[in-house]
Parts: structure tokens; sequence; C-alpha cells
């Protein structure tokens, strides 16, 4: 089984091995209850700083419904640790997941319930249902509720934009008129953080999101191993616009961001020594860590002179399933129920920065998500193009060199033929949205 990336540090936090994985998961052979009236039931919950937040959502629950027993377990490395499970064929009764391409092939394999009988899923907005089906499913089932989305675009510090009597640009040419701007100050326009390669990717998905041709990566997966400049999709065909716009933004940062990581470009944004920073909004929280009274916000990348070219780069930052094979598919449905009640996904999306995927609840009013929540709203989004690219590319590393060497030629090509390596390995590349 192939694997694919998530976003924000904490997926890159943490690494183990599969004897720490193996003790780690061992509570989560637990089911049942020595209280015959009462049902445990397995919630596997992937994000470290959302624990106190999912045992303040299950005590509400457990209060509500006595005859239920919720027992959180939250292993590192949360990709790795699924897989370790599956193979043992312990399940958890409910998880939580990133929503990227290892919750796409997860579904593809069957391993979860179909959710579409919840009265909840017709409560989603129905965009950002579409992309977590997106990702992958059994046999066209809701094998996931996006429970949080995130927004990846440009974070801003307004003081310095109102300082400089500037407003977020909504072309391409009117970001070149900040950034010349801000060039003639003390501040630099947009911090760029080289030194750790997965904090490019944000810029790669805001291109590419906006800008792929349509169809484009279910033509790469048909193409397979022969993928290249001649076939009907590929990387050197139609990615060279994605690529031009990738170095012409990256020449608005600053000399040194080689060697500058996430934490100094955080820092930079704090403290208004730079003014832009491309991220997603699941960094605000970092950033005013180190100054909680940081004046932030944040817009859509624009890509063209057209402003109705611009699209919101949205993923599933917490995706809620239920495992396929549940003894307790009723008291597992009820807490899905519950999770997705208007008041546990608004408190969960204000205190993690995230937007609320509730097409009739009140959106997460953050003042620094003002910027983005119309894109949102108005259903104007697309996933993640690096969902869509299988983890064996490399693509931190591929995106990291191009930055530093501005090659666009050779970053194509190399693309192209991790795609055809990756191809040739895979029996199943062509089926589902996540080989």
């Amino acid at each position: 089984m192939l694997t694919l990336r998530g976003h924000g540090p904490s997926s890159r936090r943490w690494g183990v091995g599969l004897s720490a994985l193996a003790l780690a998961v061992v509570p989560l052979a637990a089911c049942g209850s020595s209280d015959e009236d009462t049902v445990t039931l397995d919630f596997f919950q992937f994000k470290p700083e959302a624990v106190g937040a999912f045992d303040t959502i299950i005590a509400d629950f457990e209060e509500e419904n006595p005859d239920i027993r919720v027992v959180q377990n939250h292993v590192p490395n949360a990709d790795t640790a699924i897989r370790t499970m599956l193979v043992k064929d312990k399940t958890p009764d409910v998880l939580t997941l990133n929503g990227n391409g290892n919750f796409g092939r997860l579904a593809q394999a069957c391993v979860f319930a179909d959710l579409a009988d919840l009265s909840v899923a017709d409560s989603i907005n129905p965009e950002a249902q579409q992309v977590a089906q997106d990702l992958g499913t059994c046999e066209d089932q809701v094998n996931g509720l996006p429970f949080a989305n995130n927004a990846s675009g440009v974070i801003y510090n307004t003081q310095v934009f109102e300082d400089n009597d500037l407003e977020p640009p909504q072309t391409w040419e009117e970001l070149d008129e900040v950034v010349a701007t801000l060039a003639e100050t003390d501040v630099v326009p947009l911090y760029g953080t080289f030194a750790e390669p997965w904090t490019l990717l944000p810029t790669f998905n805001n291109l590419a999101g906006a800008m792929q041709p349509q169809d484009f990566w279910s033509q790469m997966r048909a193409e397979g191993e022969d993928v290249g400049p001649d076939s009907e999709a590929s990387f050197e065909k139609d990615f060279v616009p994605i690529a031009d716009r990738f170095n012409q933004f990256l020449s608005y940062t600053q000399d040194n961001a080689d060697s500058r990581s996430y934490t100094d470009g955080n820092r930079a944004i704090a403290e208004g020594r730079a003014a832009m920073l491309a991220q997603g909004s699941y960094t605000l929280p970092a950033i005013r860590d180190i100054n909680e009274e940081a004046p932030l916000g944040m817009f859509v990348m624009p890509v063209s002179d057209d402003p109705q070219d611009n699209v919101l780069v949205s993923g599933v930052d917490v995706a809620v399933a239920v495992g396929a094979d549940t003894e307790y598919p009723d008291q597992a449905r009820r807490f899905v129920e519950f999770l997705f009640s208007d008041e546990v996904v608004s408190q969960y999306a204000e205190a993690q920065s995230a937007l609320s995927p509730l097409a009739d609840a009140p959106q997460n009013d953050d003042p620094a998500l003002e910027g983005v929540v119309p894109f949102f709203e108005d259903g104007r989004l697309t996933g993640y193009a690096d969902h869509q690219i299988p983890a064996a590319v490399n693509l931190e590393a591929e995106v990291q060199t191009f930055a530093l060497d501005g090659n666009e030629e050779s970053f194509l090509s190399g693309l192209d033929e991790e795609w055809r390596k990756v191809a040739r390995r895979t029996v199943d590349f062509s089926e589902g949205g996540q080989s």
C-alpha cells in the first residue's frame, strides 16, 4: 500500500519503530466493558494538539449517553499506526484521520463504514464533502465526514499592510505591486522557509489547485508509466505555467530563505518583521503561541490577473470515520452524530483555527480567516494537489531542489520520471484517486 502526505507540522513531527507502534496500540484491543450495560468504543484520534479538546467532547457525550464509554487513543505517526492495527484486524470503532491520500487509500480498501445514512451527512457543505470523496471511497460510499477543514493561502500581518496602505491582492499584478511597495521598507515582503521542504508545499498546492487542467490527475493515473511530454497529461506539458508562477513567487522571498525554518517564518510574521507567509490556517495557532496579539489575516493566493480564477485550496483537516466491522455500529453512529452537532463542531473549529464544514452552522469568526471564509461558503474550493501524488515521488525534495536552483525543466521532467517509477511498480496504479 502506498502512502501519501499530510499537511502541517504535526504530520511530520514523530517517527516510531514498528515495535513501539505495537506497544502504542495495545490499549485499542480492549472492547466492551465489565459493566454489561455499558459499551466501550475505541476512538482513534490522530491530532496531539486536540487531545484535550476531545477529552472535553467525550465527557459531554458520556454525560448524555451513560450507556456508552469512549476511550480516546492517540498514538504518534497515525498513518503508520492505523495500518499496523488493520494488519492485526483491530480497526477502531470510531476514527479521526487527516483527510489525505492515506485516508483515501484506506477508504478504497473498504475498511470504513458507509455513513451516508447518518442525518449529519446531509448537513455537510457539499463542496467540502466532495473534497473528501475525491480522496477515494469504497464503491462511492460516504466513508468519512469532514469534521474540520483547513485553508491554504497566504497569511499576512495586517498591521504591516495597514502601515503601508496595502490591501490583500486579488490578482498577480496586485501581488507584484504589494511586494514592490514592501521592498522599499525594512519589512521582508514574503518570508521563505526553504530549510524545511514541506513548507514549500502550500505554494505548490495553491498554484496547482487553481491552475491545473481539469481531470489532470485522472489522466495522469490513466497514463501511468507512459507519462511524458507527448502523453495526454504530464507535468512537463501541463505544469509549465504553474512552475513559472512558483519561481516568480519565491523570488519575492528574502536572501537567506534557504536557511530559515517554519518557526523562523512564524516568528517573523508574529513580530511584524515580515509581511506575508505562504502557509495554511493550521499555522495560525503556532504564530499566536509566539505573539497571542499578532495582527493576522489570510488571503487566497492570486494566480492570474482575473480574480475569478482564484479558488481556495482547502483540505479535510479532520475526517471522522467508523470502522466497517465495529461490533457497536449503533453506538458508534450516536457518537458521530454528537460530534457533528453545531456546538461541538463550532467550538472545535474555533479552538483549532479551522473552518466548520457544516453548511448551515455559524462559521468560525476568527478575524484571521475573514478573507477566506467567503470562498469556503460559496464552494469555490479545490483540494490539495499533493494528495494526488504518491509519497514515493518525494515531492518535498523535488520542490525544495526547484526552490533552490530554479530549474523548471529539471523539476517537471523529474516529477514525470518519479511518477513513471511509481506506476511501474504499482499494480493498481490507475485505480481510484490516491495511488
